[in-house]
């Protein structure tokens, strides 16, 4: 059983216990999260279409730690002009387990 749920903008394929990073959420480590916006669930062939969610779906997580994505390096130049400018960005991430998958 699998399911296609959109969390903090993003569409993620999920089964049950598996463990995938998405952008910060606002929740404590250890903490449960449950996500409504369930575009799709396949139960052992069956396929439940949303449009565009499907009813009565829901995706319950657990929030396993918060952690920083790796630095991105962003550098700007203009030849013969004088100007450079370097710049770092870490993204930050939250871990999370999927234990169960209504619908």
């Amino acid at each position: 059983m699998y399911a296609i749920v959109e969390i903090a903008g993003q569409q993620f394929k999920v089964e049950k216990d598996k463990k995938l990073f998405v952008h910060h959420l606002d929740a404590e480590e250890g903490a449960s999260v449950d996500f409504d916006k369930v575009l799709l669930v396949d139960n052992d062939g069956k396929v439940a279409v949303g449009t565009p969610t499907v009813k009565g779906a829901k995706i319950t997580a657990k929030v396993l730690e918060h952690v920083k994505g790796d630095k991105v390096i962003v550098f700007k130049k203009k030849r013969r002009k004088g100007y450079q400018k370097m710049n770092g960005h870490r993204q930050q991430f939250t871990q999370i387990q999927v234990e169960t998958i209504v619908g």
